[in-house]
């Protein structure tokens, strides 16, 4: 169970201590899974790497004309002395530090977005996943506090990327990422798209990314790729006979690949006339072609996928390759919700 302090707020003089729930509203225009007014939630932990991510979340929530949300989830000792409080009777009255330094910073940043700050309590995924139920966006670092310096991609954000029910942004640090801007100058919005797999809110996610930064769509498939005869053979063996060579299939697998993603995107194409759609199809390593077109895009899109009558919501390869290696800001998004 996570509980907040809500700080309703432009002015970090504004510091109320009533706990409540975070919106579950949402907004159109951006994601099935939200609708009204949803906010974008970012999580800040003070490291550098959330502080990019609220610099996106800023830009983001402005771009879309939402509320802005900034969670932080209370060190465990902080935590734990407010249990210890609340347990003589009393309301503990233990200011958030973070998120008053932040305010500052945040509210003359943020003419024209209403922000809120939410202090939290319970685990970091646990609690940053009830915050962003409803929300239009969580927005979270590539990396936390502690770890080890040199991995990519943390375990909170690699767990929220396949667990929250919302879509989430990691923005990755800056080692690989120039830049944070928003809109077209950002460059175009990139969709990893399987034509079985890839559900139909994770590409109306991309093009409505791109619509509303002005900015063209590059759609990546991937064709399977026949094995050569030469991989199929084990230890040599007497009685081993060779096949013969496989006629090159490439050019009949790369025509059907692109009908069929044609297929898949006409009718988003016909909701979205506004968007320049660039259909990509590669050999094989989807994957490898979103990490090198990432270095000149101002977004990845990639969707989670439900495997078969697993409840699980799991992370792909590809969208586990682009998590680590991306240049730019990686958006996961959920299938919808089934009934």
């Amino acid at each position: 169970m996570s509980s907040h302090t809500d700080h309703n707020t432009p002015s970090p003089a504004h510091t109320p201590n009533t706990r409540n729930s975070p919106s579950t509203s949402n907004s159109p225009g951006s994601s099935p899974h939200a609708s009204g007014d949803a906010a974008v939630v970012v999580a800040v932990d003070g490291s550098d790497h959330s502080l990019r991510a609220l610099d996106w979340a800023l830009a983001a929530a402005r771009s879309l004309g939402a509320p802005l949300t900034v969670a932080h989830v209370r060190p465990d000792a902080l935590q734990l002395g407010g249990a210890r409080i609340a347990s003589l009777g009393r309301t503990p009255e233990l200011p958030d530090t973070l998120l008053d330094a932040l305010a500052a910073d945040v509210g003359a940043r943020a003419e024209g977005i209403a922000v809120r700050y939410a202090s939290l309590d319970g685990s970091v995924v646990d609690a940053l996943s009830a915050a962003a139920a409803g929300a239009r966006l969580l927005v979270v670092g590539s990396r936390g506090r502690g770890g080890f310096a040199s991995l990519l991609l943390g375990s909170t954000s690699r767990t929220l990327a396949s667990s929250a029910p919302c879509p989430v942004v990691v923005v990755p640090h800056e080692a690989r990422a120039a830049s944070l801007e928003i809109g077209a100058g950002a460059g175009r919005v990139l969709l990893g798209l399987h034509i079985e797999e890839t559900d139909d809110v994770v590409v109306e996610f991309a093009f409505e990314a791109a619509r509303r930064r002005g900015v063209p769509l590059e759609v990546v498939t991937a064709y399977p790729v026949p094995p050569s005869p030469a991989l199929l053979i084990g230890a040599p063996a007497p009685a081993l006979q060779v096949p013969p060579p496989m006629p090159d299939e490439t050019p009949e697998l790369v025509d059907t690949t692109t009908r069929r993603q044609e297929e898949r995107l006409r009718p988003f194409a016909a909701r979205h006339p506004e968007v320049e759609v660039i259909p990509t199809v590669t050999p094989a390593d989807a994957a490898g072609r979103l990490v090198d077109d990432s270095r000149e895009a101002g977004l990845l899109v990639v969707g989670r996928h439900r495997r078969h009558r697993v409840e699980t919501l799991l992370v792909g390869s590809v969208a586990h390759a682009v998590l680590h290696h991306a240049s730019c800001p990686v958006a996961v998004v959920p299938p919808a919700q089934q009934p």
